[in-house]
């Protein structure tokens, strides 16, 4: 079975400034203190592959490194050091309704958003009436964006983006989109997706979608790999790994609770 994502060794550090250097009079009344900061170390040596036609999960606490490593995968940021390969026509569903325009209507910013993805105002014609049906938005169409709710244009980005055709989906928390009916039908395009044998990337945080559609699943901890596996067994990692911290943390405001109070 060929490899459709290679990634190896893969590093990312930010930096993040210590002073609240907000304003121009302060960078220049403040030069010393304003150039202080401290590295913060996204992703360290990380490395994993995925088999075209798998469906991998990846999950962790905030700040583990879930999005800034399907950033790197996307080609929006690139690593510090290490080597990352995809293979193959990537859709990326990172930050949807990037883009739009608030002053053009829905139907305008599906051929705009379309064109972004790659697809010809011919194919976005012929797709149009089911995309707006699909959004669940068809007898708002022509009202303009800047008049929808902010879960309108959610779902409007959402199926412009699945209508493209690409053999590698990225998707970072897009089951957040929608109510659950909307929802349901976002599961059933997962599940063709997955019949046409599509290699997806799903991060989220919703362990029982992940444990539902995944084939294997990956647990970023502090920006390394933790665990890798089948699903089951690598959500259960992560559940005892909360159940710790969260015992840790009852300990320890306990603890501050009774010295407050001596």
């Amino acid at each position: 079975m060929s490899v459709a994502i290679h990634a190896k060794g893969l590093n990312k550090c930010f930096r993040v400034p210590l002073d609240r250097s907000t304003t121009l009079k302060y960078r220049v009344t403040h030069l010393r203190s304003a150039s202080r900061y401290r590295d913060f170390y996204a992703l360290r040596d990380v490395s994993f592959d995925v088999p075209e036609g798998q469906f991998l999960g990846i999950t962790g606490p905030n700040g583990c490194g879930k999005s800034t490593l399907l950033k790197i995968l996307a080609r929006i940021l690139r690593p510090d050091s290490g080597e990352v390969a995809v293979n193959g026509e990537v859709s990326s569903f990172l930050e949807l309704g990037v883009g739009f325009n608030p002053e053009l209507t829905a139907r305008e910013n599906v051929f705009l958003a379309g064109a972004v993805l790659g697809l010809s105002r011919a194919q976005l014609a012929r797709q149009i009436n089911a995309i707006m049906h699909f959004a669940d938005l068809a007898e708002f169409a022509d009202a303009k964006l800047k008049n929808y709710s902010s879960g309108m244009q959610v779902r409007l980005a959402f199926t412009v983006a699945i209508t493209a055709s690409a053999e590698i989906l990225l998707m970072d928390e897009v089951l957040a989109v929608g109510d659950a009916r909307f929802q349901d039908k976002c599961f059933e395009v997962f599940s063709q997706f997955k019949r046409d044998g599509k290699t997806i990337v799903l991060v989220s945080h919703d362990l029982g979608i992940l444990e539902r559609y995944c084939d294997r699943l990956l647990l970023l901890y502090h920006g390394q790999v933790l665990d890798d596996g089948p699903p089951a067994r690598v959500t259960s990692h992560y559940r005892s790994i909360v159940a710790e911290e969260e015992a840790a943390e009852g300990g320890a405001a306990v603890a501050a609770a009774a010295v407050l109070g001596a």
